[in-house]
């Protein structure tokens, strides 16, 4: 029969999984309690949570949610990084601050429905956030129109130059 704390484990680790859209796995290995809430501080501020879960628990939990198996990647000390929106915005936190402490390293995680290994958790934090996409389509966007701004005001512009070059000549010749 299961340990009455490790079946209620499983629930939190369930509830977890369905509340949020993914998860990285890091390895926090020597973090003191005050660095890590530090850490925690930084992924709520970034819409994620970290919390502690045994291993062999959230092994079971993926298994029941037909999740990807990222299994074989979790050992040691691990804590779990719930993302609710962007996996962007919790990576770069979480590079941040690992960064800042020199005691974070991704692990694992699952992002967009599948699993990733430790590169590939750590490739979303040098991807640009949705903020920052969304400038950069605007900018793209305006572009063009600017430069067809700028070409419907020429013949505008040129007739004031002409218009003012004349009046010059006329000042000069009176």
């Amino acid at each position: 029969m299961p340990n009455k704390s490790n079946v209620q484990m499983l629930e939190k680790v369930k509830e977890s999984l369905a509340n949020s859209k993914g998860f990285f796995v890091v390895d926090y290995r020597g973090l003191s309690v005050k660095e890590a809430q530090e850490v925690r501080r930084a992924l709520r501020e970034a819409g994620s949570q970290m919390k502690v879960y045994k291993n062999n628990i959230v092994r079971i939990a993926l298994k029941e949610e037909n999740l990807p198996d990222i299994g074989e990647n979790l050992v040691g000390t691990c804590a779990y990084v719930f993302f609710e929106n962007d996996p962007v915005d919790a990576a770069k936190a979480l590079k941040k601050k690992g960064d800042e402490l020199k005691k974070l390293e991704f692990v694992a995680g699952i992002a967009d429905g599948k699993g990733l290994n430790a590169e590939e958790a750590k490739a979303y934090a040098d991807l640009a956030s949705r903020e920052e996409l969304m400038a950069q389509l605007v900018y793209v966007m305006a572009s063009p129109l600017r430069g067809i701004a700028s070409v419907c005001a020429g013949p505008a512009r040129g007739l004031v130059t002409a218009l003012d070059a004349i009046a010059e000549q006329k000042k000069e010749a009176a």
